[in-house]
């Protein structure tokens, strides 16, 4: 495929002036105002002695009742499928309708719907994002947006990164989410360091003004078993009436999963409280911990997976590691806050901070192709063991300033930004034993590890200043983002081989418009730059990564017809991504930084509650993923391994709402996936596989029973390969009874 994009900007490397021109203009005007009072925006706040009351709306429940719901809160839940406002884009509440950019949200009911058991599950009927790149893999949440990687950089909880490098990874608990917001496309005007595809938001469940009580369990048929509680609400304490509020989100998981000596277990608890002294400030303080054990990735040859060995195809529940060495255990904490507090003239202060350590050990007896000739079927393995122990602090500080200059509305957010990130990271290598793929026979004996090949303490600080200005002129709403950050990256070589510093510091920003027609038609248009900055070291010069840039063109339409709960929305792109890392052609075993990425593409989206009980959700994405320079000539031209270049999906739910089948529901999706390759001269293609999911479920009286069903008609599928010695089974049909009880 290949798109040819006309967009109005013919010269991106003159962005950052322009934008910083602009921003400088806008920084100007809100001198202006901050001086000539007249100015601003007029806006009493209330008087200590009066309430004020939040705008109510009547909106469906899931059994097909009407409750009364506040206007809906951007951290909040999300009515039905369709969420009409996101703080993530611009960090302010703004409708999604008139965000120049693409953004989708998958709420919470469309989560307990489908009942993922993952974050990247929960992104399988979402544009643009491609989960699960690994298969069925227990340790990470693995996705890619618009062709490129984005769990490493890509991963954001309330609005703060989760940052990863080497193998300390976070991971999240669906159960303890509110929504989730994926934005599409560079994001640093705001973000600083982050993917260039876009970033996934991750919104946790907060303290609600009115109780909850809830409490669920269920067992698939991998005999994995899960029970989880979420109760929360007003604190009945004298003195703390309408001004203390909780919640206590916990779920326990564990069991087997499609292969062999493989467990997913799983400890998850995340308190949190608010409080509200009065009607303009809120603090609320959100924490977790979590406990992983789990077990192991296959990484299996491309014959015997994709195309049949001569012994036919390797069984999906077969497992190539040892059971008395392999395992993964991750401990993960985090703590923090969010205070908002709002003066005169509706002008607001907001401060959010999180502190997080997360520690990963993983030893791993892993496929290396095979050992002799594919008829044999002896998988070569290779020995792992790694330890990474990070530490995160981010606090994001922000003021929100509304106010007028003659016929421009204005809503100004100005913020500064620390990140402190370490990681203790320790990694060693070494040849195991060949295993049997036909008849295996696993030796149950210790990893055979060499010296250390990294031992390292890498801390990377990062101070970041941001302006916005969201200009609103009639039906036109013009966004202009910048963002200057400084990063300074110490590399401890405990080896001796390599202490390196480095210190750098970039420009990023947005300029984006988007006109509302009154018919509901809302054309849009954007330049967005990104900028990453990498932990690790060029195997040439020895010397610490430079930063990853990006920048991307990207032209939109969203629809919002009259009447309709709902919208469609459609955006073709052009985003390069450079200074990528790439392997060094002469020695596998180094990284260097000459590389270019190009993704060129489009996205088509629709989501709506169609009537009383009715949901549905819809996407597809085509992009043409293409090399534009690299060390190795011949690469420039082919598709990076491991990425698919078009998926789409379909699903719809309706519950019962009258007569003898009231509460009871039935759902169903379709999900396709295109081709992609196993190597890097695309010389071997991966085939695209389309698979359905099925959703049974009845509300009665507070309780809820489901049964989902995930790769119904039981497809053996190979999501990629990144090389020809490893490929990665996707899930098989998985069946999952629940109930749960709300009162």
């Amino acid at each position: 495929m290949s798109l040819r994009l006309a967009f109005l900007f013919a010269q991106p490397s003159q962005g950052a002036a322009h934008l910083r021109a602009t921003l400088l203009g806008s920084a100007a005007a809100l001198a202006v105002c901050a001086v000539d009072p007249a100015a601003a925006q007029q806006s009493s706040p209330p008087s200590a002695s009066s309430v004020t009351l939040e705008t109510l709306e009547v909106v469906g429940d899931r059994r097909g009742g009407a409750t009364i719901a506040t206007a809906e809160d951007p951290r909040g839940p999300v009515a039905g499928y369709v969420a009409t406002r996101s703080v993530s884009s611009t960090k302010t509440d703004t409708a999604i309708i008139r965000t120049p950019q693409a953004i989708s949200v998958v709420g919470r009911q469309q989560i307990d719907d489908q009942k993922p058991a993952s974050l990247a599950e929960a992104t399988r009927y979402a544009p643009g994002v491609r989960g699960e790149t690994f298969g069925a893999d227990p340790r990470n949440d693995w996705f890619l947006i618009r062709g490129f990687t984005a769990q490493e950089s890509g991963y954001f909880l309330d609005g703060l990164q989760l940052f990863t490098s080497a193998f300390a990874t976070w991971k999240l608990e669906p159960f303890g989410l509110e929504r989730l917001e994926i934005l599409r496309g560079p994001n640093s005007g705001l973000y600083g360091g982050a993917s260039p595809g876009g970033i996934i938001n991750a919104v946790s469940k907060r303290p609600p003004i009115v109780p909850i009580r809830y409490v669920e369990t269920g067992i698939d048929n991998y005999g994995n078993a899960y029970a989880g509680f979420d109760i929360g609400g007003p604190v009945d304490a004298p003195g703390t009436e309408g001004k203390l509020f909780y919640r206590l989100v916990g779920l326990g998981r564990g069991g087997g999963t499609q292969v062999d000596f493989v467990n997913n277990d799983r400890f998850f608890f995340a308190p949190s409280l608010t409080w509200k002294p009065d009607a303009d400030t809120s603090l609320t303080v959100l924490a977790q911990v979590q406990r992983d054990r789990a077990g192991t990735q296959n990484f299996l040859p491309y014959e015997g997976t994709v195309t049949p060995a001569p012994f036919g195809f390797i069984k999906t529940s077969r497992f190539t590691g040892d059971p008395a060495t392999d395992r993964l255990t991750r401990n993960q904490d985090m703590v923090g806050y969010e205070f908002e507090h709002r003066f005169d003239n509706d002008i607001k202060f907001r401060q959010n901070a999180r502190h997080g350590t997360v520690t990963v050990n993983l030893s791993n007896r892993y496929g290396g192709g095979y050992a002799t000739t594919p008829a044999a079927g002896d998988l070569a393995r290779f020995d792992f063991f790694t330890r990474g122990a990070a530490v995160q602090s981010d606090i994001d500080n922000q003021l929100v300033i509304p106010f007028r200059t003659g016929d421009f509305g204005h809503t100004v957010l100005a913020g500064f930004e620390y990140r402190r990130y370490q990681i203790d990271d320790y990694q060693a290598f070494g040849f195991g034993p060949s295993l049997n793929l036909i008849r295996p026979i696993y030796p149950n004996t210790r990893l055979t590890l060499g010296a250390p090949y990294q031992n390292a303490l890498i801390t990377q600080n990062q101070f970041a200043a941001y302006l916005q200005d969201e200009i609103t002129l009639g039906n036109f709403s013009l966004v202009l983002s910048g963002r200057h950050d400084w990063v300074a990256t110490d590399n401890v070589d405990r080896l001796g081989v390599n202490n390196a510093t480095r210190d750098t510091s970039a420009f990023s920003g947005r300029v984006a418009l988007i006109y509302n027609d009154e018919s509901g038609l809302a054309p849009y248009v954007s330049y967005a730059q990104g900028f990453n900055p990498t932990v690790g070291l060029n195997g040439v010069t020895g010397q610490l990564l430079l930063p990853e840039r990006s920048e991307q063109t990207e032209v939109g339409l969203k629809y919002k017809p009259a009447g309709f709960d709902g919208y469609f929305a459609a955006a073709l792109f052009d985003l390069t991504r450079s200074n990528v890392v790439t392997t060094n052609p002469l020695n596998i075993q180094q990284v260097v930084q000459t590389g270019a990425v190009n993704s060129r593409g489009a996205e088509v989206e629709m989501v709506a509650n169609l009537a009383p009980g009715l949901r549905a959700v819809a996407s597809y994405t085509a992009y043409d993923l293409s090399v534009t320079r690299d060390l190795n000539t011949a690469l420039v031209g082919t598709t990076p391994t491991n990425t698919p270049e078009q998926y789409g999906s379909l699903f719809v739910d309706y519950t019962f709402q009258s007569g003898a089948l009231r509460g009871f529901g039935l759902g169903g999706g379709v999900r396709g996936v295109g081709r992609s390759f196993a190597d890097t001269a695309n010389l071997f293609r991966v085939p695209g596989y389309v698979v359905g999911d099925l959703v049974a479920h009845y509300d009665w009286e507070g309780w809820r029973f489901a049964l989902n069903v995930s790769n119904v008609s039981d497809e053996r599928i190979v999501n990629s390969c990144s090389t020809v010695s490893a490929c990665y089974y996707g899930e098989r049909r998985r069946v999952l009874g629940s109930i749960g009880y709300r009162w």
